[in-house]
């Protein structure tokens, strides 16, 4: 699923996957009686604004079977931007950077492992909020 999410988001010509880090199974996170995710995170060039990007992320969601009924529910693929250039930005539907970002492990240890001095829009280096979130189970299934 998640090889097939990247691989429509490149066929849309719009979007080009420059880094991609390992696989990685999480524990879930807010529902906890369900299987373990697989998570990876890209570094992508793009030449659609924020907005046009998520649209583009939401499309492939729904061609891939992703119904939203429940809030970190079971899902098929969830795709989200965490960060875009050096941009902050909230709108009623975007923030950016990623209001969970710093506090999921699933997202931080793939984003340091492509980028090790991402910082966030402010300047606070990303791999700075992996020691809070140690305790949260991840396995690394695949290497990149």
């Amino acid at each position: 699923m998640l090889r097939e999410a990247l691989t429509r988001l490149e066929t849309s010509k719009r979007v080009r996957v420059r880094k991609q880090s390992s696989l990685y199974e999480t524990a879930p996170v807010g529902v906890s009686e369900q299987p373990w995710f697989l998570n990876l995170v890209v570094e992508v060039d793009t030449d659609l604004l924020p907005l046009q990007l998520l649209d583009l992320a939401l499309t492939v969601e729904r061609g891939l079977g992703r119904v939203r009924t429940q809030r970190w529910g079971p899902r098929t693929i969830d795709i989200d931007i965490l960060l875009y250039a050096d941009l902050a930005m909230t709108t009623p539907r975007l923030v950016i950077p990623h209001p969970e970002m710093t506090r999921r492990r699933f997202v931080l240890e793939p984003l340091v492992e492509i980028g090790p001095d991402v910082r966030l829009p402010g300047g606070q280096r990303v791999a700075s909020f992996l020691d809070g979130v140690r305790d949260q189970a991840i396995r690394k299934v695949t290497s990149s």
